[in-house]
């Protein structure tokens, strides 16, 4: 790996904070898929909590990774999807998706617990 001067390494910790977390990449992946209801969003993702999962999405909102779109109707319909500088981050998804499923053998089975 080349090295950068420090206020380049900075760049990488922008992203790194931005994408940074349990669920965010995954809601990046889920998305990547084409857009979604919340509650489609919470299905696929499995264990997030309500809470959580809109935290998620305001934080990557925020940092224009997706974007939210209210069709302002009653009953609400909220639908999620990628802004381009998400989708520019599904080239680096595949890429770790295909460096885990060649070392699959050398990842534990379940994340590592959070320290308490």
């Amino acid at each position: 790996m080349e090295m950068h001067p420090p206020e380049e390494n900075c760049r990488i910790e922008a992203l790194i904070g931005a994408i940074s977390g349990r669920w965010k990449l995954l809601i990046i992946f889920w998305l990547a898929q084409g857009a979604c209801r919340f509650n489609q969003l919470q299905r696929n993702l499995g264990r997030i909590t309500h809470r959580t999962l809109t935290r998620q999405l305001q934080e990557l909102q925020e940092a224009g990774f997706v974007y939210r779109k209210d069709f302002k109707t009653i009953p609400p319909h909220v639908e999620y999807s990628l802004t381009p500088l998400g989708q520019s981050l599904i080239p680096l998804l595949q890429e770790m998706h295909d460096w885990a499923a060649a070392n699959a053998h050398k990842l534990p089975e379940e994340p590592p617990a959070k320290a308490s």
